[in-house]
């Protein structure tokens, strides 16, 4: 197959399928992994489909460059966060005032999302969006545009999630680790994720985490397991059990 011939045919795969590994790419087009990769970074290049770790998605008036970023962490476990995303959703009530973090799984938590007598909080942009396209009512945190990105971060978005005393909240991280807690990369997104947190009723702070975030650590801590509840697809060991309230649901 002509280098250009497999080019189209791994746009038109990705963008009948949305998104695909570079090892559905490589089994299709018959070729190494590797020289997927090197078409992908430069069909990227190109701007015909976004690269994202470990494979491609499309690209299209949906879904920005930033969004195709969030939407590609769905290739990992997906299953397992559509379930934790779907139990999260379920323990809104009437009344509530909800803050919900960026992030891929609290992103599945949309479709699932029924209660149109809470209030949403969000500082993700596409978050609030589909929210809002589902007829509920949401308040986007106003602060700075993180670049390539859709989250709203910096002093301004601290501030204004102060002012917000939450019923529930609902928040991604990139590791749980039993000494470190919870963190993430960002230590802008962290800050945010901290003063949310700090902001939500003790034992309402739900953060959503499938098995393979246990034992993982990333650059800053954005809150200890004190009052949180862990939301997850598999029980994380017994040391966690005794630092930790955990909920355990597991897909069918």
């Amino acid at each position: 197959m002509r280098i250009k011939d497999r080019k189209t045919g791994i746009v038109d795969f990705v963008n009948k399928k949305e998104k695909a590994t570079v090892q559905e790419l490589a089994e299709y087009c018959k070729v190494s992994e590797a020289t997927i990769r090197r078409d992908i970074v430069s069909l990227s290049r190109e701007g015909k489909l976004a690269r994202v770790h470990g494979g491609a998605v499309k690209i299209d008036d949906t879904y920005s460059g930033a969004e195709a970023a969030v939407l590609a962490k769905g290739f990992v476990n997906q299953k397992e966060k559509l379930c934790i995303a779907e139990y999260a959703a379920s323990l809104i009530m009437p009344g509530d005032y909800v803050f919900i973090d960026a992030g891929s799984t609290t992103r599945y938590m949309v479709p699932f999302i029924k209660e149109e007598k809470a209030v949403y909080v969000t500082n993700a942009i596409s978050l609030a969006k589909d929210l809002v396209r589902s007829g509920m009512k949401v308040f986007l945190i106003g602060g700075e545009i993180k670049e390539n990105s859709e989250v709203i971060v910096g002093s301004a978005a601290i501030l204004n999630v102060q002012k917000y005393h939450f019923d529930k909240g609902f928040f991604g991280t990139n590791g749980v680790d039993i000494k470190l807690g919870y963190t993430t990369s960002d230590v802008r997104e962290a800050l945010i994720k901290r003063v949310a947190i700090e902001n939500t009723l003790a034992g309402e702070r739900y953060v959503l985490a499938d098995h393979d975030k246990f034992g993982i650590s990333s650059a800053v801590t954005f809150s200890e397991f004190d009052g949180t509840v862990l939301i997850t697809d598999m029980e994380p060991g017994k040391n966690y059990n005794k630092v930790v309230e955990i909920e355990v649901v597991s897909p069918a």
